[in-house]
């Protein structure tokens, strides 16, 4: 076995056995990685189901579905006889009224719009975003936060089958021209790191987002990081496994 140290972007890592790629396309998540919107997510739950008539499911049960794209979590949640078009329906109602009132902005996790600006300063990174979420959500949020200019492609529930089906990466990675071993999939959930290695990607998970750790070394992270530096590290850190 032989090693390679590599000197660019400013990092000093070994590689085993490999070039660093030419190009890194960082892939990444968004609820529950970059923003935390778990307040509005549950509260817009709750209130779809009560319009509906039913009691609404535990908060951990909602949450253990976040990541999938509205149809099939009402599906795991009601069964595919249940009231699943109506409970899209009102869930997206209500969340659109909590989004929509004055002064409402998502919280950013600490780091994460540092991270994002760093990686696109860099002449070998694109970023991508592929996310559970409508498309009129996603772009609400990029607005917001000013980060539209950031990602090379925005990949959502409107584009593609739910994660963890690969499609949604698939097609980010031919948008952004990378290839499987030049990606990585960032995210918080199980949903993410199964797409993410369906793709061919490597998976990183964070440990602050809406899935355990030990869950997503299961499902196939290299590793799970506890801080935006921590992940910054581990995206020059080492050969795919």
């Amino acid at each position: 076995m032989y090693f390679k140290l590599y000197t660019g972007c400013g990092y000093n890592h070994l590689w085993r056995n490999e070039e660093p790629p030419a190009l890194l396309f960082v892939l990444f998540d968004l609820d529950g990685t970059l923003v935390d919107s778990r307040e509005s997510i549950l509260m817009s739950h709750q209130e779809a189901f009560a319009a509906a008539g039913l009691l609404s499911p535990a908060s951990a049960e909602l949450l253990a579905l976040v990541g999938l794209s509205l149809r099939p979590t009402f599906q795991r949640l009601v069964g595919d006889e249940g009231p699943v078009d109506q409970l899209v329906a009102l869930y997206r109602e209500a969340f659109r009224r909590r989004v929509s009132a004055p002064g409402y902005r998502e919280t950013v996790f600490a780091g994460a719009d540092e991270i994002l600006r760093n990686l696109s300063a860099k002449a070998q990174v694109k970023l991508g975003v592929a996310t559970g979420k409508s498309r009129r959500g996603v772009d609400r949020i990029l607005v917001g936060h000013g980060w539209g200019e950031l990602f090379v492609t925005v990949q959502t529930a409107d584009d593609a089958p739910s994660k963890p089906d690969p499609a949604m990466a698939l097609q980010a990675m031919a948008a952004a021209g990378a290839r499987p071993h030049e990606t990585i999939m960032v995210g918080d959930t199980t949903f993410d790191m199964l797409m993410g290695k369906a793709a061919g990607a490597r998976a990183i998970g964070v440990s602050w987002g809406h899935h355990p750790p030990d869950a997503l070394l299961e499902a196939g992270a290299e590793t799970v990081v506890e801080s935006f530096a921590e992940l910054e590290r581990s995206l020059w850190g080492g050969s795919r496994r």
